[in-house]
């Protein structure tokens, strides 16, 4: 039996019968009595309801993406759901594209299913303008943070990842070590970049080139910044993300220059694609973003919960995974 066989039965629509059968939502009680009947009768289980929950819970969580690809909101929505799993709150999930009419629109959408509340996630670290003042429900900030105090935000804590990948690199015996980054406006290239100048300062180990190399977050950057760094001594290379791990390591082994032997090589992301496909494969920090969206989910039922959470942005502590390129 399915939810379309109880719907055709009470002639009622498909999303009202899952409602009933987890005991969510506002429906009329003649309704549910029906819909409960006829899902007995057809031998389907109902929940009904959680005990103790307070008036009006939908036990919906809207969640409102800019990210396209999912590469970032993939795995915060896998740690989200180990937290709002065992609550028994289901996720609706929105991908805006950047576009602020469209996440209007999404808002609205998830208003008008009475969600109890919005997780809002994006592409990268770059603050995002608040939404909080459209809502009427409760909004927490995972990776990309508000750029409201007061909002409830939480990111990975990148300088911190940084500095653990040079501490690698220190600690495997490089002395002299490059530093490759996106652009500069980001705010993952500004932390990843200035934490790492400084542990290489606290190690006593030079910045080989002189200052970190800036560019774009591809493969063909790496490449073209490795090619860059040919003619001065370095044994270690920090990349601020895989993908330029990635051509900063084909750079190398078409030049003959051995790594992990010669140049130890690390990136960040953890990006599996990437870091396992490539030869050697690369060792890498993980930004623990599954840990990111279990504590947004912990941190929204708290507030749903009606306890008080205070507003600013809270950091996730990264891990290096190390693979053949150190």
């Amino acid at each position: 039996m399915t939810l379309a066989d109880v719907a055709a039965q009470v002639g009622v629509s498909v999303g009202t019968v899952s409602k009933v059968l987890n005991g969510r939502g506002q429906i009329a009680e003649d309704t549910r009595r029906r819909v409960a009947a006829a899902a007995t009768e057809l031998g389907l289980a109902v929940r009904t309801g959680t005990r103790g929950a307070p008036p009006g819970r939908s036990f919906l969580v809207g969640v409102l993406s800019t990210d396209a690809y999912g590469r970032f909101t993939i795995p915060i929505l896998t740690g989200a759901e180990d937290t709002f799993g065992p609550g028994e709150v289901s996720m609706l999930l929105a991908e805006s594209r950047g576009d602020p009419i469209r996440e209007q629109h999404y808002v609205q959408t998830f208003l008008n299913q009475h969600v109890d509340g919005i997780v809002v996630t994006g592409r990268s670290s770059d603050p995002r303008t608040s939404i909080t003042e459209l809502l009427k429900v409760p909004a927490v900030y995972a990776l990309s943070p508000s750029t409201d105090p007061d909002d409830v935000s939480i990111v990975p804590d990148d300088e911190a990842g940084a500095a653990r990948a040079i501490d690698h690199l220190v600690g495997s015996g490089r002395r002299s070590i490059a530093v490759i980054a996106g652009a500069r406006r980001h705010t993952a290239t500004r932390h990843r970049v200035d934490s790492a100048k400084r542990a290489i300062a606290a190690a006593g180990a030079t910045l080989a080139g002189g200052d970190a190399l800036y560019g774009e977050w591809s493969e063909r950057w790496g490449y073209e910044a490795a090619a860059r760094l040919l003619g001065t001594e370095f044994d270690g290379v920090f990349c601020a993300s895989d993908q330029i791990a990635r051509g900063v390591v084909d750079c190398l082994r078409d030049n003959g220059i051995v790594v992990p032997t010669q140049v130890g090589v690390v990136g960040v992301d953890n990006w599996s694609v990437i870091t396992d496909a490539a030869r050697p494969s690369i060792t890498s920090v993980d930004l623990n973003l599954r840990e990111v969206g279990r504590q947004a989910a912990d941190l929204m039922m708290r507030i749903i919960q009606g306890e008080h959470v205070e507003g600013g942005v809270r950091t996730v502590d990264c891990f290096l995974v190390p693979r053949q390129s150190t």
